[in-house]
């Protein structure tokens, strides 16, 4: 099997934390640290030819702050904060932070975040590759008393609503008079995932995963505690 890396710099004012946290990353050989900075301003310098997959960064630092850098790199994917201090989460999550781990890194804590950052790129990865598949496939449903002819590719995901469905796409939602159950069995939906006994959802739409929510687009479903094990196993499919 392909392991994939993800190129990674580290960046904190106190030497020791940043040794602490080059010494978790080597745990893990599909981190691969490019760089370790004392300043932001240094990384900033350093990152503007050399783009960069995870971005693991201190908040509070002299000059420029880590919230300040991300908000200047918000192209690069993954950006995990480390800190003392619990009070700027909701500022570091302002900037897309994929995950905040709050001083000293415990390893559990560390090794939850690689999981997650290495099913994302995953995900990511297996999305691109979707995208080349996908074409002009289209069908046509009942919305009431209307024809609708829809895009695949649009669909979100599915909502069931006992006899009803409801779908909703990146314009609009939609109903039909057909369960989720018989939707899925269709062919055109047999590529989503189901997630929960109300919902399924369309593989490149997940942007996250959380113990009990996926985050798809900018919406966020639960995940059903039967549904758990084989949705995670359809993931790496």
């Amino acid at each position: 099997m392909l392991h994939h890396t993800f190129s990674c710099i580290i960046v904190d004012d106190n030497e020791i934390d940043r040794l602490t946290a080059l010494a978790h990353a080597r745990q893990y050989p599909t981190l691969d640290v490019v760089g370790v900075f004392e300043s932001a301003t240094e990384a900033l310098a350093c990152l503007r030819d050399r783009p960069v997959d995870v971005l693991l960064l201190d908040v509070d630092m002299p000059g420029l702050s880590g919230l300040e850098l991300r908000a200047k790199l918000m192209q690069v994917p993954v950006c995990v904060f480390i800190t003392a201090y619990a009070d700027y989460a909701a500022d570091s999550f302002a900037v897309d932070a994929f995950d905040y781990l709050l001083k000293p890194i415990r390893a559990d804590r560390f090794s939850h975040t690689m999981s997650r950052i290495k099913q994302f790129f995953e995900l990511k990865r297996k999305a691109q590759l979707f995208d080349l598949s996908l074409g002009a496939d289209t069908i046509f449903i009942k919305d009431g008393h209307r024809q609708i002819k829809l895009n695949l590719h649009e669909v979100i995901y599915l909502e069931g609503l006992k006899d009803y469905t409801r779908i909703v796409t990146t314009t609009q939602p939609y109903t039909v008079l057909s369960s989720i159950g018989n939707l899925l069995q269709s062919q055109p939906f047999q590529s989503f995932l189901r997630i929960h006994r109300s919902y399924a959802v369309q593989r490149h739409y997940i942007d996250r995963i959380d113990t009990q929510q996926v985050h798809v687009h900018n919406f966020t479903l639960p995940i059903g505690r039967n549904y758990r094990a084989v949705f995670r196993q359809d993931l790496h499919d």
